[in-house]
């Protein structure tokens, strides 16, 4: 019992660490940032729980600030190795490449994701898990960026978004791409959903 009381008290502290860096890093770029506070974990598991575990395709994670969402993929069997995770915040970075030495960590602007992968991938993506703020961006933005990834995931592979808007952060209507979403996460701190959109 004391053991467990011992391990608690030592994750408090990363998480309310990773809440202050969020908090200062959406203080100086607000619209850089997905989120006030790093996405709960009921809603990280949701996103990851889309991702298939039993390939060794590469999983790109677009905008894992402190690694929420990253910790839920490989809780949920992802292996490590596996992980191509794109960060535009270069302390985040540094973060990252300390907490996942065997993934991949790319420091490089998401919304520019072929100039930033180019030189990395060598297989279609089995998955793209996406926490940026994509409410944010102009529609045009938001369709070249689901565009540039299905161009780098396998058929059928899936795009993986969520949102603290009632509306969905891409159209369900795009041709050729099937849509799906999950329930409302009332869990999270804003309430969010997951919308997953594939490509035959």
């Amino acid at each position: 019992m004391a053991l467990q009381s011992s391990v608690r008290a030592l994750k408090k502290p990363a998480r309310l660490d990773d809440e202050v860096r969020f908090l200062r890093s959406w203080i100086e770029k607000p619209l850089h940032m997905g989120a006030v506070m790093p996405s709960g974990k009921v809603l990280a598991r949701t996103m990851a729980n889309y991702v298939e575990i039993d390939s060794d395709d590469p999983v790109i994670e677009l905008g894992p600030g402190t690694g929420a969402i990253t910790h839920a993929l490989i809780e949920h069997g992802v292996d490590q190795k596996r992980l191509v995770l794109v960060e535009y915040n270069p302390s985040f970075c540094a973060l990252l490449r300390e907490r996942y030495p065997q993934a991949t960590v790319v420091q490089g602007d998401a919304y520019r994701l072929r100039d930033s992968l180019w030189k990395i991938l060598k297989a279609p993506a089995a998955a793209v898990v996406s926490g940026l703020p994509l409410v944010t961006k102009p529609m045009l933005t938001r369709l070249r960026l689901i565009r540039d990834s299905f161009a780098l995931l396998a058929p059928g592979a899936p795009f993986v978004q969520f949102t603290y808007s009632v509306a969905p952060p891409i159209p369900k209507s795009l041709p050729g791409v099937a849509t799906e979403a999950s329930e409302r996460i009332w869990m999270n701190i804003p309430p969010a959903r997951v919308w997953v959109y594939r490509k035959g």
